[in-house]
């Protein structure tokens, strides 16, 4: 279920603004909630600030906050939550918050392991506060076993990667069922409040600890959703908020209709037709080198294109040890988030196999100086999100079919973004509270949105669509491969958020920046990622000079179709395949 950026150096689950100065400040209670009624007024938790571990340079609290915004008096959850201070002394501005996308993702662990990235800037002028929303990892979480031993078991005992045939499709939609039947025993109330909506509120809350009078947030992949209902359930609150990997608002949510949806959510999104633009590159840009910097070079584009093709049928009939179809492609696309060194890593897996040899598995990253680094993380912790919040066709047997009309336009990345919601056909609830538009609430101050043209989990008409979709954004094009910008860095969109996040200034309109290093090219220490250096100093801020232009190939424009286009293109394609039945 997880799209977000994947861990730094790790390979991601089956899932990081008026040129005006930021001076407004706005207080008092928003007017209302999602479903227009008053949010009944709730103390700010209390933050109780200590090192996470000795030594260690983050600090660790824990929030509780109602379960139920709605019912205050009620049960309450926890949430664990992290800091890392201002690093310029007697400079600070306020708090950043920052979400790492999934959902799912365990902003405790996640934050402190991806800190580097952020413009040092920012993170002079900014305490950098990130938690794990509710009902995932180390804060109140869902977990449907009674033990790890039992989560493992219900792993082993599914195809991994995707289901191929009609033996292991059945084994797949079974064992999603009986992951619902667990999650549906366990705590069927906790799984009705573990919304978008909720965590938006919870975020509310945190920013009132922290003292802050608007929020500033940094939100990666899903986390652009989780900010674009902030800012329409506390349009006042927003005082800077960049969104960078964007989800289609309407996509998610199936544009409010209550009909049962025909597209899952991620089809609906266009996440396997940009999955499948990203992968052609990566063979494009892998065949025009060397073995010595992409090992599954064949000496050209095409024949690194066939010798993909070659490898996929082979492993259909002849899986290489454990590595079936079904986990290469479920390691493939994953496998393209982060270009540096994923991108590398993932030829020399595809290479192994093509030889026959079982690929080494990524070393993992270090663990972060937290007391939980290592937290359970569990599909059913993402789905729970997910299936709640948005749409997705109820019959498991309508998925076979999906599949093959997402594989004619996507081909195998169409099999693995299809696969990735049938979780939901059997999930047991809908969340109590669920924002579901409009989209379009005027916000105190603009919003910023970074966009990469080639994301293999949300494309570049996401971003595209949210521009279209807030009352007042700003649309900055990050030409690059990749899922998020934070992760792939790009000293020129460092500058950017640095600005735009210190002092208000939005990039002109139409601004353009590309990525620092090429794939296949040893990234070089630049602007305020690698080396710390300053992140506004100097340097091109349109993407269109200076050193970043001399290392990326020739710029091809990017024409994303609109959320219609994308509808009327696979409705046409569903026609021909086997019926089904909704």
């Amino acid at each position: 279920m997880h799209i977000s950026a994947p861990v730094a150096g790790r390979r991601g689950c089956a899932a990081a603004m008026a040129a005006a100065v930021i001076s407004t400040v706005l207080t008092g209670p928003e007017p209302a909630a999602a479903g227009g009624t008053p949010t009944p007024s709730v103390p700010a938790p209390q933050l109780d600030w200590r090192r996470c571990v000795q030594g260690s340079q983050f600090d660790c609290a824990t929030a509780k906050v109602p379960l139920d915004h709605g019912s205050p008096g009620g049960r309450t959850i926890e949430l664990a939550v992290v800091r890392r201070k201002a690093t310029g002394p007697g400079r600070r501005i306020g708090t950043l918050f920052f979400n790492p996308g999934g959902p799912g993702g365990p902003g405790t662990v996640q934050m402190p392991q991806n800190y580097e990235f952020f413009p040092r800037e920012v993170r002079e002028r900014f305490d950098i506060v990130s938690w794990d929303p509710r009902g995932v990892g180390n804060s109140t979480a869902v977990n449907c076993f009674d033990s790890p031993g039992q989560a493992d078991a219900w792993v082993a005992g599914r195809p991994a990667g995707l289901p191929v045939g009609e033996q292991q499709r059945t084994a797949w939609i079974a064992a999603y069922k009986d992951l619902a039947r667990r999650c549906r025993q366990r705590d069927p109330e906790l799984l009705r409040h573990v919304s978008t909506t909720d965590t938006a509120r919870d975020l509310d809350q945190l920013r009132q600890a922290v003292g802050d009078p608007q929020l500033s947030y940094l939100g990666i992949s899903y986390g652009t959703f989780l900010g674009a209902t902030y800012a329409n359930l506390f349009p006042g609150k927003v005082r800077a908020m960049v969104l960078d990997s964007n989800i289609d608002p309407q996509a998610w949510t199936n544009h409010a209709s209550e009909e049962e949806p025909r597209l899952t959510t991620f089809l609906r999104m266009g996440s396997d037709r940009g999955a499948a633009a990203v992968l052609d590159e990566f063979l494009a840009l892998c065949g025009s080198t060397t073995t010595a910097r992409c090992a599954f070079s064949a000496g050209s584009p095409k024949a690194t294109r066939d010798k993909f093709d070659q490898l996929m049928g082979r492993l259909r009939e002849h899986p290489v040890g454990t590595w079936t179809y079904g986990r290469t492609v479920g390691d493939v696309v994953p496998g393209l988030y982060n270009v540096h060194p994923g991108w590398t890593d993932l030829a020399g897996r595809l290479q192994n196999l093509w030889q026959g040899r079982v690929p080494e598995p990524s070393p993992p990253p270090p663990a972060p100086p937290v007391p939980h680094p290592n937290p359970y993380t569990g599909e059913e912790q993402a789905a729970a999100v997910f299936c709640g919040d948005s749409p997705n066709p109820r019959d498991p047997g309508a998925y076979h079919a999906l599949e093959e009309a997402s594989a004619t336009r996507a081909g195998d990345a169409g099999r693995f973004w299809t696969w990735a919601t049938v979780g939901c056909a059997s999930w047991p609830a809908v969340a109590a509270d669920a924002y579901r538009g409009p989209w379009n609430k005027p916000t105190a101050h603009p919003v910023l949105l970074v966009g990469t043209t080639y994301d293999p989990a949300t494309p570049y008409s996401g971003a595209q669509a949210m521009a279209e979709e807030l009352a007042d954004a700003r649309l900055l094009t990050h030409n690059g491969y990749g899922h998020t910008a934070l992760l792939n860095p790009s000293s020129c969109v460092n500058r950017y958020e640095s600005s735009y996040f210190i002092d208000g200034t939005l990039p002109p309109a139409g601004a353009t920046c590309r990525q620092d290093t090429p794939p296949f090219l040893e990234p070089k220490p630049q602007g305020g990622v690698a080396t710390g250096g300053g992140a506004l100093a100097g340097g091109d801020t349109s993407g269109s000079k200076g050193r970043n232009h001399a290392v990326v190939r020739e710029r091809r424009e990017v024409r994303a179709p609109t959320g219609r286009a994308l509808r009327e293109a696979f409705e046409r394609a569903l026609e021909a395949v086997k019926p089904w039945k909704p």
